[in-house]
């Protein structure tokens, strides 16, 4: 190799560790706020920049993860202290968490399945690469798909597993995960799901893996997904450079370069818990179904829906330990929209009793306006809404805010084997009711819209 090869790899290696953002002496902190004054006082922290929040909606009783500079740090102290709010250090070094992530220690008696494991992070070549292996290794059961092309022209890769192909009426389900680039978890958690899926001995399991025919996405957020492994561990959106802009001082024009897929669905776009701001984490894109992600899903869903008798579509998100029930732009009085709230209350709530079983895990079951922060444009409130897929859920996983979205490897198997309980009892539950047949559903959704009524009135 000659000497100017040399210098123009090192050059190369230059520019791209210098992309890369650290979080060294970044820290998270945490506050609750108590009254609508110390609400206020989150806004005007925002307003200032002096930190970043990890969720942009403030309400009473409700945690505020503030993720804060070096640069930053005195500043925002001296602020909360003038105002007298208790702000606690969740996470005392970022780039450490990130590190502890990405270079786990080993985990003992840890499950693998061909190249793929469960004692780490995986980036999405290698998530992409096990699911070819898996159709190698599976072929009379599962095929790979890609629904699309991200806005960098990546595949948004999945995989069909249908055990039983000479079924002429087939139930379809369609699990979809990632749609919020850091949230590692939910990629995890999905490929455990799929494992389980092709491979599980239990016969619950199993019953649940050949009553449908499943397509599950691990990643729908290619760009975004690969960006959090090699430039940005916190990035949120896709890589879209549509609304690149200079933002306000205090944030990285790089904020600008990327929209919200779970704000561009085109149901109450941009009506609440969204933005129109290319530099906020919630920007909802230039109009409704921008981007070519969105428009993948969508186009997949309404070919789904042609296909077979489409009961589930579950949307795997972290963090909070929720399940979700459409809609997420109403408050307790407008679940009557959704047409079968009481029902979807009733799978997810015995669901959320399994999970708890195994190792004491704590998830809230109802509306996003109730349990979280009022939101519009999300993915699995449009498909409720387009196509009426009669059990709809988004599911944020592990954990309550300890780690949030740099929730340590070692936790992954654990999420992944109480999720799995909490969809088993969710299925028990949902063919319980009569959602496995059309006429059935159809007697059901009638009475629901009735009986939703008396739901809001015992649980709100």
């Amino acid at each position: 190799m000659n000497l100017t090869n040399i210098i123009f790899i090192f050059t190369i290696l230059t520019v791209v560790s210098a992309v890369k953002k650290t979080y060294d002496g970044y820290s998270l902190y945490k506050i609750i706020p108590k009254d609508n004054n110390e609400v206020n006082v989150l806004e005007e922290i925002k307003q200032k920049n002096l930190g970043e929040f990890w969720s942009d909606d403030f309400k009473i009783g409700l945690d505020a993860k503030i993720m804060v500079a070096p640069e930053k740090r005195d500043e925002f102290v001296q602020h909360v202290t003038n105002e007298n709010i208790e702000a606690t250090v969740a996470i005392e070094d970022i780039q450490t968490a990130i590190n502890r992530q990405l270079n786990p220690d080993i985990i003992r008696a840890s499950e693998s399945y061909l190249s793929y494991s469960w004692s780490e992070y995986h980036n999405l070549n290698a998530i992409y690469t096990w699911l070819d292996e898996l159709q190698t290794n599976h072929p009379d059961i599962a095929k790979t798909v890609v629904m699309g092309q991200s806005v960098e022209n990546r595949d948004i890769k999945g995989i069909v597993i249908n055990h039983h192909p000479e079924r002429e009426n087939k139930r379809i389900g369609m699990i979809e995960g990632t749609l919020h680039a850091r949230e590692w978890i939910s990629a995890a958690t999905v490929t455990w799901i799929i494992k389980e899926f092709l491979t599980s001995d239990d016969p619950e399991i199993r019953a649940l893996a050949e009553n449908f025919e499943w397509h599950i996405f691990p990643v729908v957020n290619p760009d975004g997904y690969s960006y959090t492994f090699t430039d940005n561990r916190m990035w949120r959106k896709n890589r879209s450079p549509a609304s690149i802009k200079t933002c306000p001082e205090g944030t990285d024009d790089d904020m600008s370069h990327g929209v919200d897929l779970n704000r561009n669905f085109d149901f109450q776009w941009l009506t609440v818990g969204a933005s129109n701001d290319s530099c906020t984490n919630t920007f909802a894109g230039p109009t409704a179904f921008s981007e070519p992600e969105t428009r993948a899903i969508a186009q997949y869903v309404g070919t789904l829906n042609e296909q077979g008798e489409f009961v589930y579509y579950i949307a795997f998100h972290s963090y909070t330990q929720l399940i979700i029930i459409p809609y997420s732009h109403v408050q307790s009085d407008g679940s009557l929209l959704s047409g079968n709230y009481g029902d979807m209350y009733e799978i997810a709530i015995r669901g959320a009793d399994a999970l708890r079983k195994r190792y004491g895990t704590t998830y809230r079951v109802g509306l996003s306006a109730n349990v979280m922060y009022p939101m519009s444009g999300t993915s699995f409130d449009w498909v409720k809404h387009a196509y009426n897929v009669p059990v709809t859920y988004l599911m944020e996983l592990r954990d309550i805010g300890e780690f949030g979205f740099l929730l340590p490897a070692n936790q992954i198997i654990p999420t992944a084997l109480e999720t799995m309980d909490a969809l088993v009892e969710m299925d028990r539950n949902t063919e319980k009711i009569g959602y496995y047949h059309a006429s059935a559903s159809g007697m059901f959704y009638s009475m629901t819209v009735v009986l939703a009524g008396v739901f809001v009135v015992l649980f709100y």
